[in-house]
C-alpha cells in the first residue's frame, strides 16, 4: 500500500512511519517543507528506511494543494491512505496560528485528498480537545457538536479542523481524538511538556524535600485522558485497515480514566517519593456560577493575573481544563475496533516509571548556574562515574556551564546515551570507557583523553563503591576491604598521577574528590568504605601543599547519604532523610566555580566537632543508631527476605531525623 503522511517529522507522526514501514510492501510520501530537510534526513538515517519506500513530498500544508501540479498528478489514483497528523499542538497558541495551520492546513489536507482520488482514505488525527474545556458527563465517539464550550484556541481549532473533514471531505475518512499523549510506554520518549508532564517538576521538587514514609494529603481533580504514543500509533493504523469503519471518530485513551490525584500517586511511585494517606474531591461550583466566573475572568486584569499565575507554577491556562475537568470519555467504539488486533491501552500504572526516568534524563535538563560560565566556560572537566546519579547529573550541569566534559564509566553505550542527551541541549560532552578498579585501564584512558584535550583542568573523582557490612560480618570476606579501596582509593590516586602532570605544566588544575560523610561520623557499618575515603582524604591533604606552587587546588566534599542506584538495595533507607541526586551535584558544581577546600553539610561538621570534643559520646549515640539501624539480610549473607523494608520504629526515625544526611 501507499500513503501519504502529514506531520511525519512530528512526534506522533515518526511512530506512524516507523509502523507504516513495517507494513509488507509499502511505501511511505512525507509531505516536508523545504526547510525541514534535515529532520527529514534524520528520520529517514534513525528508521534506518530504504529511500525508494520513504520519500519526501516538498510542500506545506498551510499552502493550498499541499505540492507541485506535477507531483499531485503522480500521485493520483496511487494514494490508499492519506494520515494528516500536522498540527499545531499548544495550549498557549494564538488564534492566528491555530485557524491557519489546524483550521486552513486541515482544510488543504481534505481538499487535496478529494483530488487524489481513486481509493483514498482520509485518516484525521483530531483531539479529545473537540469536547472543550468545560464539558461535563460522558463524551462518547458518536459525538461531536454538543454546544461545548471551545472558546480556547486550542480546543476551537481542533474542533473545526475536525468539523472541516465531516462536511468536507468527499472521500472515506476516520477521525482519531487522542488523548492528552505521553512518551512512548516502552522507552519513555517523548519530545516536548505537555499534558501531565507540567506537574513533573512539582512532583520532583516535593519527593526532594519530603521523606518517603511521610504520607501526603492530596486531591482527587478531574478525568484526565491520558494515552501514550506508541498505543495512538499501533490503534490508528490497525483501524485505519479495518474495513466497514468509515465515517465513524475513535477515542484513544486509558479506560477508565485516572483521575488528576490518581495520576499524582502513580507518578510519586514512579519517582520513589511518598504516597498518600487521603486524597480529597474537590468541590464542584454550580454551572452556573462556574460559567459566570469564566465570563469575569475575560476581563483584561484577571487575564493578566492568569498568565502570571501560568509562569509562577509552568502551567498553561488552557490545561487547567485537563486537570480540573469533569468529563469521561467513551471508547468502547475504538476498543470493538480493536479486537482481534492484539492491540490496548496499557496503563499508566504499568508505563509510570520510563516516563518518570525519560523525562529526568532528557527533558528535565539543568539551567546554567549565575556566573558559572564565566568560570568554567572552555574547561574540560572530567567526571567518573557519570553515567548515572550524581556524577551523570553533574557532568550535566558542567555542560550546561559551557565546560567541555570528558565523561567516564565502565559502560560504553550509557555513556554515549547521555552524550547525545548532552549535545542535543547544546552542551559539549565526550565519553571514555574505563574499568576504574583496572590500574592499566585508567593508564590507557588517560593517554586517549591527554591525546584528544592535551589537558584536563578539572578532575571530578566521583565513581565509588559503598559496601554496608558490619565488621563481624565481613570477617571471611576480606575482598570487600580490597574492592573498596581498589576502586575509591588506588583507581583514584592512579588517575590523579596520569593526569597531573598536564595541569602542573598549564599551571593551573583542580581535583574534587567525592568522600563521605562518613569520614567525619565514624559511620558503623561503612569500616571498609569510610576506610577508602579517608584514605583519599588523606592522600589529597599531603598533595594539596606540594602543587600549591602550581596553581592546582584539591577539593574535598564529604557527601552525605544520596538517593541513588548505590543505597537502593539498603531498604530501610527509604525511610531515612537523605539528599537529592540534583542537591548533591549541585556542591560538586559550586565547588568547582567557587574552588572551595573542604565541603561539608551542617550534620558533617557537628560531628567532627562532636568526636573532636566528646569522642566517648559520639560512640554512644553511633552505637545506638549501630543497634536501631541493622543490616540488611543480603548483607548478613541471607539474601533478600520479607520484611526488609518494614517501616522502623519511631526512635528509630527519631535518630535518622537527628543525624539526618548520616551513614547508619
Amino acid at each position: 500500500m501507499n500513503y501519504f503522511v502529514t506531520g511525519g517529522t512530528g512526534f506522533i507522526g515518526r511512530f506512524v512511519v516507523e509502523r507504516l514501514l513495517k507494513r509488507p510492501r509499502s511505501k511511505v510520501y512525507v509531505l516536508v517543507r523545504k526547510e525541514s530537510k534535515d529532520k527529514f534526513e534524520k528520520l529517514r538515517d534513525s528508521l534506518a528506511a530504504d529511500p525508494a519506500r520513504l520519500l519526501p513530498m516538498w510542500g506545506d500544508i498551510t499552502t493550498p494543494g499541499l505540492v507541485s501540479k506535477a507531483n499531485l498528478t503522480k500521485l493520483k489514483g496511487k494514494i490508499n491512505h492519506v494520515y494528516h497528523l500536522a498540527a499545531v499542538y499548544d495550549m498557549n497558541m494564538d488564534d492566528e496560528t491555530g485557524d491557519r495551520v489546524n483550521n486552513e492546513g486541515t482544510r488543504n489536507v481534505v481538499n487535496f485528498t478529494n483530488a487524489l482520488g481513486g481509493k483514498v482514505s482520509l485518516q484525521h488525527m483530531s483531539s479529545v480537545a473537540v469536547a472543550g474545556g468545560h464539558f461535563r458527563g460522558v463524551f462518547r465517539e458518536s459525538m461531536f457538536d454538543e454546544g461545548q464550550d471551545t472558546s480556547h484556541p486550542y480546543f476551537r481549532t481542533k474542533f473545526e479542523s475536525e468539523r472541516i473533514v465531516r462536511e468536507e471531505c468527499k472521500m472515506p475518512w476516520r477521525v482519531y481524538r487522542p488523548g492528552a499523549v505521553v512518551g512512548s510506554s516502552v522507552t519513555g520518549e517523548m519530545d516536548k511538556i505537555d499534558g501531565p508532564y507540567y506537574l513533573f517538576p512539582t512532583i520532583k521538587a516535593i519527593v526532594d524535600s519530603v521523606p518517603k514514609w511521610l504520607p501526603l494529603l492530596g486531591i482527587e481533580g478531574g478525568k484526565i485522558p491520558i494515552v501514550p504514543v506508541d498505543y495512538v500509533a499501533d490503534a490508528t493504523i490497525a483501524i485505519a485497515h479495518k474495513p466497514g469503519l468509515d465515517g465513524k471518530a475513535f477515542q484513544l485513551l486509558q479506560t477508565p480514566q485516572d483521575s488528576t490525584g490518581n495520576i499524582m500517586e502513580i507518578l510519586f511511585n514512579a519517582a520513589h517519593g511518598p504516597g498518600f494517606a487521603k486524597k480529597f474531591e474537590l468541590p464542584s461550583l454550580p454551572r452556573v456560577v462556574s460559567r459566570g466566573l469564566r465570563e469575569t475572568a475575560k476581563i483584561l486584569p484577571l487575564q493578566v493575573a492568569a498568565k502570571q499565575m501560568a509562569k509562577a507554577t509552568g502551567l498553561p491556562p488552557g490545561a487547567s481544563a485537563y486537570l480540573t475537568g469533569k468529563v469521561s470519555f467513551d471508547d468502547r467504539q475504538t476498543r470493538e475496533a480493536l479486537k482481534g488486533t492484539g492491540v490496548k491501552c496499557p496503563k499508566l500504572k504499568d508505563y509510570a516509571p520510563v516516563l518518570w526516568s525519560y523525562w529526568e534524563s532528557h527533558l528535565d535538563y539543568p539551567d546554567p548556574v549565575r556566573g558559572g560560565r564565566a568560570k568554567l566556560g572552555g574547561k574540560v572537566v572530567m567526571v567518573t562515574g557519570s553515567s548515572a546519579g550524581i556524577g551523570l547529573e553533574s557532568a550535566r550541569k558542567f555542560a550546561a556551564n559551557g565546560a567541555t566534559v570528558i565523561m567516564v564509566a565502565r559502560t560504553l553505550s550509557k555513556l554515549e546515551e547521555q552524550v547525545e542527551i548532552i549535545r542535543k541541549q547544546g552542551g559539549d560532552a565526550h565519553a571514555y570507557a574505563c574499568d576504574l578498579s583496572d590500574m592499566a585501564d585508567i593508564d590507557r584512558m588517560a593517554q586517549e583523553v591527554l591525546r584528544d584535550f592535551e589537558r584536563v583542568d578539572i578532575l571530578v573523582n566521583n565513581a565509588g563503591r559503598s559496601i554496608r557490612r558490619a565488621v563481624m560480618e565481613s570477617l571471611d570476606r576480606f575482598h570487600d576491604y580490597e574492592r573498596t579501596m581498589q576502586l575509591n582509593y588506588f583507581g583514584c590516586v592512579r588517575l590523579i598521577n596520569a593526569l597531573l602532570p598536564a595541569m602542573v605544566a598549564h599551571k593551573g588544575g583542580q581535583i574534587i574528590n567525592i568522600s563521605s560523610i562518613g569520614c567525619l561520623t565514624n559511620a558503623p557499618r561503612f569500616a571498609a568504605y569510610v576506610a577508602s575515603k579517608s584514605a583519599l582524604d588523606a592522600f589529597s591533604r599531603s598533595l594539596s601543599s606540594e602543587v600549591k606552587k602550581d596553581k592546582i587546588d584539591i577539593t574535598t566534599i564529604y557527601m552525605p547519604l544520596v538517593r541513588t542506584a548505590m543505597i537502593a538495595p539498603t531498604k530501610i533507607y527509604n525511610y531515612a532523610p537523605s539528599w537529592s541526586v540534583d542537591k548533591a551535584s549541585d556542591l560538586v558544581v559550586d565547588a568547582a566555580i567557587n574552588k572551595t577546600k573542604r565541603v561539608k553539610t551542617v550534620m558533617g561538621h557537628t560531628m567532627e566537632m562532636s568526636y573532636a570534643v566528646a569522642p566517648k559520646l559520639n560512640d554512644t549515640l553511633l552505637a545506638r543508631a549501630f543497634q536501631l539501624f541493622p543490616s540488611s539480610a543480603k548483607a548478613r549473607g541471607k539474601g533478600e527476605e520479607k520484611g526488609d523494608d518494614k517501616a522502623p520504629s519511631g526512635e528509630t526515625m527519631a535518630l535518622a531525623y537527628v543525624l539526618r544526611g548520616a551513614h547508619l
